[in-house]
């Protein structure tokens, strides 16, 4: 996956600007957790390159940035999760799951 770094507050108005466009994916991940490396593993391996014309990815070091962590979830309106995926459709969450819940078919099928 060719991921977008997230790492700035800014970046959260052009992700809203960019979902009026093509969906968003924001990728929550804890370094130092296992079940988020298992998560993000399960999305690599099922990416196919044509998604990159059907989403843009993002990912969340959320040890390294966690207070952009905390304002994904405040200005988006979920609650904190690791690992958690949020998908942005026109500036609002569509679709937001966590831990094994994640998976590429969901995800994909929301778009």
């Amino acid at each position: 996956m060719n991921w977008q770094k997230l790492t700035d507050p800014g970046q959260i108005d052009v992700i809203k600007q960019q979902s009026k466009d093509m969906p968003v994916l924001i990728f929550k991940h804890s370094t130092r957790c296992s079940i988020s490396s298992m998560s993000l593993d399960r999305l690599a391996r099922n990416w196919k390159k044509e998604d990159e014309q059907r989403l843009i990815p993002y990912f969340l070091d959320l040890i390294a940035f966690r207070s952009l962590s905390d304002q994904v979830a405040m200005d988006f309106g979920v609650p904190h999760q690791s690992p958690q995926a949020i998908l942005i459709r026109d500036g609002k969450v569509v679709f937001e799951d966590s831990h094994f819940g994640i998976s590429y078919n969901s995800i994909m099928a929301k778009i």
